[in-house]
């Protein structure tokens, strides 16, 4: 039995249906209080936490975001915000 077009058509419209369902759900929700745990860490010397680096690399592509918000860039745009960053093994993107 030959596919028909209109079952043919029917999978390609169910494959990106469920395509830009999964990209919807693996999206990241921008919310600089993700942060949170990473501020000890940059306002004094200690170093990172685990769950530090694991904000910080879920947060990674809000952070051009976060630096064009003038509140949030004296915060983010600080050499101890880089240098938690780049020891978490997540460099700020160059925005």
């Amino acid at each position: 039995m030959k596919p028909s077009f209109i079952n043919m058509a029917t999978c390609a419209v169910l494959v990106l249906v469920l395509a830009n369902t999964v990209e919807v759900a693996n999206a990241v929700s921008c919310s600089p209080t993700q942060l949170s745990p990473c501020v000890n860490a940059i306002t004094s010397a200690s170093p990172p936490t685990a769950v530090c680096c694991s904000k910080i690399k879920e947060q990674k592509p809000c952070l051009c975001q976060y630096m064009k918000n003038p509140y949030l860039k004296k915060f983010v745009n600080t050499p101890n915000a880089w240098k938690v960053a780049r020891s978490c093994g997540t460099p700020f993107p160059k925005c």
